[in-house]
């Protein structure tokens, strides 16, 4: 972008200031620190100039919005044409409580749904499982079968509304359910817009609320992008997922690398499994977190785009631009909320939704004040949606394209993750790819030291949590917490008693007698468990079906 002769001169000017104003102001005193560094772990420098992007070609490394590489967003006009979806994650105790937040944040001014579910439903169990004792409806919403379901979204219109479904392993079968509800109200499924996880690489790595061995779970995963490519065209099939893995104390670096690196895994798979690469990578999304550093945040999302972008077209010959897009949700981060002074997590939350905003997300939750005691209350979660909706009418921000874009800084540092990330990726590329990446611990490991040594940095000082570990006060105790029934678990117990009284089990017997069958042969399974769904057979007496047939995954030990 400069030439040699412009280069030289900056560079002059840069020695001369460095030299003289800034040699005579560190001879007063030192700067607050002897080296800042990036939350990934890279020295960021006093200042940058255009010698920090001397080789950056802007018509290829980052070109126009909605052009290749996608450096500077998905689409041409971004936030100009429409705003990013602001949906709010929730869900709790039973699907009538659930049904009420949901219409409550619609009213106002959510624009999509987004639905956590429980710890038992997440991992397969049905709500009377001895397993699920203690757990059921405690930090997502209850759904034992298509009842729930139907009850979870009865009076919302579901070819109005898009959803993202926070699910997994049993991802297939909430798909399932959710098609069938929309059948119940009249709307076929090429209506149905929104979003299943579907990422069962991360729940390896960094979540654990896997049920199944690797092998058959990435069938189910390729299973959903060939049914759905078929019947359910605007569904995105998957979300694979960074938010987890930076959870899990990964770096922003790392998170974009080990998000990409599963990514390449689940297109080799669908690839393997038979599909054409521009039959599904259309609708392939991933899941972002939004940290703190508010300028390294932007740079990740900026430079994700850019990777995945050249991985699709370079590595699998993808011809259709929408295979080459990184779209992305973004949630704000969990695990920098503090109990202590909860309501500083306002500002946190407001700093993370700029971030994502700066960096062009699609869709967008903010977390709440209170997260970090409890499920949040009405009151944080309006707050938290007040904060996206100021954001998007207020700031200005959205009035532009990648108004960060040219800055020295952000674009060294949208390069620098890029490269680090790339080589993260060609590490695993050895290893033999995301998954023996996953059963050698590599990631698990590199996760692993980053969390340490950044709990090292807080515990020592060096890293400032205001309000936790400096700027402390008295506190009281915290009131108005939002707390679950306990009564919830029997509530749920006695609905799956009535509903086994209702059903036909004769016809229920039959569909789980058939999805065994295919499920020991190469076949599609989606319809198999859309059939079941429809006779009212349970989550936890389908995903019990695949456990005969499948077995479950051992995790590896990593010290």
């Amino acid at each position: 972008m400069y030439n040699k002769e412009k280069l030289d001169a900056v560079k002059a000017a840069r020695e001369n200031w460095e030299n003289n104003k800034i040699a005579k102001t560190l001879a007063k005193g030192p700067e607050r620190k002897e080296k800042f560094m990036s939350t990934s772990g890279y020295e960021v420098k006093r200042l940058y100039t255009p010698e920090d992007i001397a080789d950056l070609d802007y018509n290829e490394d980052l070109s126009y919005p909605g052009e290749f590489p996608y450096t500077r967003g998905v689409q041409p006009t971004m936030y100009r044409g429409k705003l990013w979806t602001m949906r709010q994650y929730a869900g709790f105790a039973t699907a009538e409580e659930s049904n009420k937040r949901y219409k409550y944040l619609l009213e106002q001014g959510q624009t999509g749904l987004s639905v956590a579910f429980d710890l038992p439903t997440q991992i397969g169990y049905d709500s009377d499982h001895p397993l699920a004792e203690g757990e059921v409806g405690k930090v997502g919403v209850a759904i034992d079968s298509l009842k729930d379901m139907e009850i979870l979204f009865d009076g919302i219109p579901l070819d109005k509304v898009s959803t993202s479904m926070t699910i997994n392993a049993p991802a297939a079968v909430l798909l399932a359910m959710y098609i069938a509800v929309a059948e119940k109200q009249g709307v076929t499924p090429d209506k149905l817009s929104g979003t299943i996880q579907n990422d069962i690489l991360k729940e390896y790595i960094a979540r654990g609320t896997y049920i199944f061995p690797t092998e058959p779970s990435m069938r189910l995963i390729t299973n959903i992008f060939e049914y759905c490519a078929k019947n359910v065209p605007k569904w995105n099939t998957i979300s694979i997922s960074g938010y987890h893995i930076r959870e899990a104390g990964s770096t922003a670096v790392q998170e974009v690398a080990f998000t990409l690196a599963d990514g390449i895994a689940y297109v080799e798979a669908a690839i393997k499994a038979g599909l054409d690469v521009d039959q599904f990578a259309p609708r392939l999304s991933f899941f972002f977190n939004a940290h703190n550093d508010l300028l390294e945040e932007v740079a990740k999302f900026r430079a994700a785009r850019r990777l995945w972008a050249k991985i699709m077209k370079e590595r699998f010959h993808a011809k259709d631009p929408k295979s080459m897009m990184l779209r992305f949700h973004t949630q704000t981060g969990g695990s920098t909320l503090t109990a202590q002074q909860p309501d500083n997590n306002i500002v946190r939350v407001a700093i993370q939704t700029l971030a994502a905003v700066l960096g062009g997300t699609q869709s967008l939750h903010t977390n709440s004040r209170d997260e970090a005691l409890a499920l949040p209350t009405e009151d944080s979660v309006r707050i938290a949606l007040r904060t996206q909706q100021i954001v998007a009418y207020e700031s200005g921000v959205a009035d532009t394209i990648d108004p960060l874009a040219g800055s020295y800084y952000v674009e060294s540092m949208t390069n620098e993750i890029e490269k680090r990330a790339a080589e993260y990726i060609a590490k695993i590329d050895e290893l033999g790819g995301a998954a023996k990446a996953i059963e050698k611990g590599f990631i698990q490991q590199e996760i692993q030291d980053s969390a340490y040594r950044y709990q090292k940095e807080v515990e020592s000082g060096e890293r400032i949590v205001v309000g936790m570990n400096k700027f402390q006060i008295q506190e009281s105790a915290p009131k108005g917490l939002l707390r679950v029934d306990p009564a919830v678990g029997e509530m749920q117990k006695e609905k799956l008693k009535a509903l086994r009284d209702e059903r036909d089990n004769a016809k229920v017997e039959e569909s789980l007698a058939e999805l065994k069958r295919a499920a020991g042969t190469d076949e599609n399974l989606m319809p198999y468990i859309l059939t079941a769904v429809k006779q009212y057979a349970t989550l936890g007496e389908i995903c019990g079906v695949l456990r005969e047939v499948f077995g479950e995954y051992q995790q590896s030990v990593i010290l």
